[in-house]
């Protein structure tokens, strides 16, 4: 589980600094777009003890919360 989670997170590293070095637009938009699935695949991959953390911390937050709606204000 170790192995895809750090191939995932080196590739979209990589797919990052190519976005922030590049010029041209395309290059641009393909490496955000190689970035996002790599993260999201290595949010699959990692262990559940990174999982929790991250989803605690987007639902305490207000921005991220879809329950925002039936809370009262």
């Amino acid at each position: 589980m170790f192995a895809p989670l750090t191939i995932g997170l080196s590739i979209a590293l990589m797919a990052i600094y190519l976005n922030f070095s590049s010029n041209e637009e395309i290059v641009k938009v393909t490496a955000a777009i190689v970035a996002l699935v790599c993260l999201l695949l290595s949010l699959v991959f990692c262990p559940l003890m990174i999982k929790i953390p991250i989803v605690a911390i987007l639902l305490i937050s207000n921005k991220f919360n879809p329950f925002k709606f039936f809370t009262p204000s």
